[in-house]
């Protein structure tokens, strides 16, 4: 119905927790679009130029508008959708706790330590999530070109290294991101120990803290 919409930020307003709403200025009509917590932050300023891709819904006869920053953002929103039992506020907290290819490769390998970082998303969701969505990313990553960074440790070991560090307090998004430096710039083997990842993860965790 509704692709796109490109005009002005005319404001961003968080109602509660996570929920924020993008009014977007197209051609002197106000549009609300509730987006992600991630995609809030890297809009501009009141005024700003933007290009929002959305998905519209209907729900008790409310009609609602949901705003996105790529088209395979909202792609990843809707296949949740699809997911029995995951509605909206669902589906785009998953969005806000990992980047789209760390979610779409925790899904399709079955990781749910990380799916359940989610607020909301508990282990029986996250194997629901993943029993139902696993072949469907298989086949959407391959047609919508997205990369899915191989670096990290090995399988065997990619567990425990993950939750040890989120027993720490790091968030999904961190460990992630933190897993994928060490393995590419460091160079460090995906079969170390499992305690060198570790190390080597809070190493560059705490460097990035103290900027």
């Amino acid at each position: 119905m509704i692709s796109y919409l490109k005009g002005i930020v005319a404001g961003i307003q968080n109602n509660s927790g996570h929920r924020y709403i993008l009014t977007v200025e197209v051609n002197g009509l106000g549009y609300d679009l509730q987006i992600p917590a991630r995609l809030a932050q890297q809009l501009p300023n009141s005024g700003g130029e933007v290009q929002v891709f959305t998905h519209f819904q209907i729900r008790e006869e409310v009609p609602l508008l949901y705003g996105f920053g790529s088209p395979g953002e909202r792609d990843i929103f809707r296949h949740f959708l699809s997911v029995s039992g995951i509605g909206a506020a669902l589906a785009i907290a998953l969005l806000d706790t990992l980047e789209i290819p760390d979610l779409v490769q925790a899904i399709i390998t079955g990781n749910t330590q990380l799916l359940i970082q989610a607020p909301g998303v508990g282990k029986k969701t996250a194997e629901r999530i993943c029993l139902e969505l696993k072949s469907k990313l298989i086949e959407w990553r391959k047609t919508a070109g997205f990369f899915v960074a191989t670096g990290g440790p090995a399988p065997g070991i990619l567990e425990e290294v993950q939750m040890t560090l989120l027993a720490l307090g790091y968030t999904a998004n961190e460990v992630s991101h933190a897993l994928h430096v060490v393995s590419e710039n460091i160079g460090l083997s995906k079969d170390a120990h499992v305690e060198e990842w570790i190390k080597q993860a809070i190493a560059h965790l705490s460097t990035e803290y103290s900027q």
